[in-house]
């Protein structure tokens, strides 16, 4: 079992907020087609044309279909790290540990070093991100300088893991 699966996590956008969000604007969607295109009445006071307001709704549906698909996978094995932001990355994408010249969980701050959370671009140097909630990460540095965090909701395993591996690398 040399490339066994050590590690394993599956993470979704669970945040409240977002979901409700979402059930507001597609809420106000659906209520607008059943106002206008059903009732034949105008949904408000300059309102969308129905084929306007079918492309809204069908925008807002979408949208949500996409966070209910959205989801962060990542694994740790022996030959390295498997990490997957699924429907953005449709294979995983592997990061040999030979290539890395620090690995280790940290806490950070979302809003302020990556600007949020989902596939982010971090500010001022602090590399790409991959997360989805919370603010523990496994932080990737690579011997080109470039950096990767990927978000994890649990870091104590996560860090479990490479320290039995034998790469945690500060």
């Amino acid at each position: 079992m040399k490339n066994e699966i050590l590690f394993s996590e599956r993470q979704k956008f669970k945040q409240w907020w977002v979901w409700l969000i979402l059930l507001v604007v597609n809420g106000f969607f659906f209520f607008g087609v059943f106002k206008q295109i059903i009732g034949g009445q105008q949904f408000g006071d300059q309102p969308m044309s129905n084929v306007e307001i079918l492309i809204a709704l069908g925008i807002t549906l979408l949208l949500t279909l996409l966070f209910l698909t959205l989801r962060l996978d990542t694994i740790i094995k022996n030959d390295g790290v498997y990490v997957r932001f699924f429907p953005f990355h449709l294979t995983f994408k592997h990061y040999n540990w030979d290539r890395l010249k620090k690995s280790f969980v940290r806490q950070y701050s979302p809003i302020s070093e990556y600007g949020g959370w989902g596939l982010r671009l971090g500010l001022f140097g602090k590399g790409t991100a991959f997360n989805v909630s919370g603010d523990q990460g496994l932080q990737l540095e690579f011997s080109n300088h470039k950096k990767l965090l990927i978000g994890t909701n649990k870091p104590e395993e996560l860090n479990e893991t490479l320290s039995k591996i034998g790469q945690i690398k500060q």
